[in-house]
């Protein structure tokens, strides 16, 4: 069963270190998109990549429309990652949609969990007049749930560059648009929905986990309103604003993501 987990998510192992950090991709995304990140970190940590099912180089047959209808699905197969490597007090570093599948993994197991670190989290994309702004109208996401339904490669086009904010680098939405579109259409749109008709606002208080939140600059995805609201609603949480702009800061600026990172945990540790 073990093996078959690992198989299923396309688990790799790498690095040196006694301490476990898991690094969890985002919507439309796959394990490669650490790459720049995940090696400052091979000499001082044991690392865990892996693919949601239905990305990256994941075993397809495995999809179950059912189990990934919401979130739940993919913190469950968090969690049977951890189980099967016998792992307790991981660091989890997730990005965007990842952070809240870690949270949520974290209240169900607070035990393999030792800091959440949220690379662009957000607990609700929608706007929810008059107290909480999401970054979205609910009719925006529709519209592009729609988009993806009518014309997949037309909304990775359009998505790709808003989501990256790097119009200095546009290899870098270059390839987020490659990524994708390589993801199963199917399972994608499933994933989309999951992702960004969801609102956890309501689970924030029961993080018990030490969690640090990255917020970029200009980031359309999850905006500064979001980061705010993450930090007062998450006890003892730490929030970095970052120089970095978009929504992806371990592809256009894994510099400045990795030595926030590793200033946290390392200040984490010596406390």
């Amino acid at each position: 069963m073990p093996n078959k987990i690992l198989r299923r998510n396309n688990v790799k192992i790498l690095g040196k270190g006694s301490r476990t950090v898991v690094f969890a991709h985002g919507f439309g995304c796959d394990q490669n998109m650490w790459r720049f990140v995940m090696p400052a970190f091979e000499d001082e940590f044991r690392i865990v990549l892996f693919d949601y099912v239905g990305a990256g180089k994941s075993d397809i047959s495995a999809y179950d429309p059912q189990r990934y209808a919401s979130l739940e699905g993919y913190f469950c197969d968090v969690l049977e990652i951890l189980r099967a490597l016998d792992l307790h007090d991981v660091i989890f570093v997730g990005h965007s949609v990842s952070a809240m599948i870690g949270i949520l993994a974290s209240i169900a197991e607070p035990a393999r969990f030792s800091h959440l670190v949220m690379v662009g989290p957000s607990p609700c994309y929608i706007d929810s007049e008059p107290d909480y702004k999401g970054g979205f109208k609910r009719n925006d996401i529709e519209e592009l749930l729609d988009l993806m339904d009518k014309n997949y490669l037309g909304w990775a086009s359009f998505l790709a560059p808003v989501v990256m904010q790097n119009s200095e680098t546009p290899e870098h939405a270059s390839e987020l648009e490659a990524s994708f579109c390589s993801t199963d259409p199917v399972t994608a749109k499933a994933f989309a929905k999951a992702t960004f008709l969801s609102d956890y606002r309501n689970v924030l208080g029961e993080v018990s986990v030490p969690s640090l939140i990255l917020q970029c600059s200009e980031d359309a995805i999850a905006p500064d309103e979001v980061g705010d609201y993450m930090h007062l609603n998450i006890a003892g949480s730490v929030l970095k604003r970052m120089k970095a702009t978009g929504h992806c800061p371990h592809v256009s600026h894994p510099a400045e993501t990795i030595s926030l990172i590793k200033k946290y945990l390392f200040r984490a540790v010596d406390e």
